[in-house]
């Protein structure tokens, strides 16, 4: 597992990184023994980094997360956090006393001292231009409750505001083979400024997976049934805001377009590793195989003719439906 700087937190990271969400909900059910088997099956793959939030099964997944930490303290790890959905998403709340209480929050649901990275989680535009907002921030940072800070957001424009900023350090992002907009100027501004990209919903919540039908049902406990037109989060947050049928069929293309021996989800996430500028993919997984699975995407060498089928396939399914939109 190849690793890279995470942007301005000056952290190695492997470039196939964990993403925890489903062992903290919206995923369905998945029990903490096999949440703790996931994450130890991804460190003894490679994976040296967690990405997780305060609202993942209302801090079930930080728990989970410092279980685990406490008792493998020798692993090297850096575990990212996000912070500002316990309230309604108005710039309003996105103020130091929040910031101090959701930060002591994840602390000792982590059960560290200093956080390693704290993002901003996905909130509303006007709060990425917030001086009140950095000055908060480099707050925590200089009593070292938080060793760096970063945003994560749904818009591009938004992670433009966030990168101008001295003090940011990553931009977490949906970016995969169905969500290309980052590839635009994100990725180019990122580098230039020295600021790490995190690519988050990197399967298209499954659609890359390349097992999904027309016919393919989901628990009415996970955001893939309740969420496919934004009626609980952003759009965006579910198969990156493409239509199911539609998806399902461009990931039928792009399974055609894989090389041999590579499996989809692998080929996937490697596409988005060799894009310059990101410094960890963030898949998730319900199971050990799956983490493992994933994990081996980060040896995976592709050659150019899958880059062309990429832009060829977002050209014919989704640049007219989402391109502007994100």
């Amino acid at each position: 597992m190849q690793s890279r700087t995470l942007g301005r937190t000056g952290r190695d990271v492997s470039v196939i990184g964990l993403g925890t969400w489903q062992l903290g909900g919206d995923w369905g059910d998945v029990s903490e023994s096999d949440a703790l088997d996931v994450l130890g099956a991804s460190v003894e793959s490679g994976v040296t980094f967690f990405d997780t939030a305060d609202v993942y099964g209302d801090g079930r997944s930080e728990q989970v997360i410092g279980r685990f930490r406490a008792a493998n303290p020798d692993v090297p790890l850096t575990v990212a956090t996000k912070m500002g959905r316990r309230l309604d998403q108005v710039p309003s709340n996105y103020v130091r006393e929040n910031f101090v209480a959701w930060v002591d929050r994840s602390r000792r649901n982590l059960g560290v001292d200093t956080l390693d990275l704290v993002q901003l989680h996905c909130p509303p535009t006007a709060v990425y231009s917030d001086d009140a907002v950095y000055d908060a921030l480099d707050e925590l940072v200089a009593r070292e409750a938080i060793a760096a800070y970063g945003v994560s957001v749904e818009e591009t424009r938004q992670a433009l505001t966030a990168i101008a900023r001295p003090g940011v350090a990553t931009v977490q992002i949906i970016l995969n083979a169905f969500r290309l907009k980052p590839l635009d100027e994100v990725l180019p501004a990122a580098q230039r400024a020295g600021v790490g990209i995190i690519a988050r919903v990197p399967l298209a919540s499954g659609l890359l997976s390349g097992k999904y039908t027309t016919e393919t049902t989901f628990a009415e406990n996970d955001h893939r049934s309740f969420n496919r037109h934004g009626e609980a989060f952003d759009q965006g947050e579910t198969f990156s805001g493409v239509d199911f049928e539609t998806g399902v069929t461009a990931a039928r293309e792009f399974a055609e377009s894989v090389p041999e021996g590579v499996t989809v989800p692998q080929a996937a996430l490697a596409w988005i590793v060799d894009q310059p500028g990101v410094s960890s993919v963030i898949p998730g997984a319900r199971n050990v195989d799956q983490a493992r699975a994933n994990a081996a995407a980060g040896d995976v060498q592709l050659d150019e003719g899958l880059d062309s089928e990429v832009v060829r396939i977002y050209e014919k399914y989704f640049r007219d439906e989402i391109h502007a939109r994100w």
